[in-house]
């Protein structure tokens, strides 16, 4: 699939009703610039957009290796510029694994494909940021 489109539709005051690939959700906006808190910013789901698409991919990757974790989540967080348009300054990546058969070395591995070869959204935020990661094995 190379065509993407999403929608949004004013419900009131800064609510939207958002529709991606046939799915719904609401987004809104802080309460200081009229949202009612009914769902989350836009600028945070372009986190968990990388959140979700280097998860698929680290875990692909590791299954293909053998080495799949019990548990394993993805945590991405940034601070915003002072000024306007208020960009994120650096992201980090935070990769979590837990148990199973993972080793550094192949978290590592996986970590890296994603980040240089398949994650798109990785691929188009550090064309305007600084994205590092960590890696934590319990």
């Amino acid at each position: 699939m190379n065509e993407m489109k999403s929608r949004v539709t004013l419900k009131d005051n800064m609510h939207f009703d958002a529709e991606l690939e046939g799915f719904h959700f609401n987004i809104d906006a802080d309460p200081q610039f009229g949202g009612t808190n009914q769902g989350p910013k836009p600028k945070g789901l372009v986190l968990t957009a990388l959140c979700g698409c280097t998860a698929m991919d680290v875990i692909s990757i590791l299954r293909k290796m053998r080495a799949e974790p019990e548990e394993f989540w993805v945590e991405a967080e940034t601070t915003l510029t002072e000024e306007h348009p208020k960009v994120y300054q650096q992201v980090i990546i935070t990769y979590h694994f837990k148990g199973g058969k993972v080793t550094e070395e192949k978290a590592r591995k996986a970590i890296e494909m994603s980040q240089d070869k398949y994650c798109g959204v990785n691929a188009m935020l550090k064309k305007a940021t600084t994205v590092d990661y960590k890696i934590i094995i319990e």
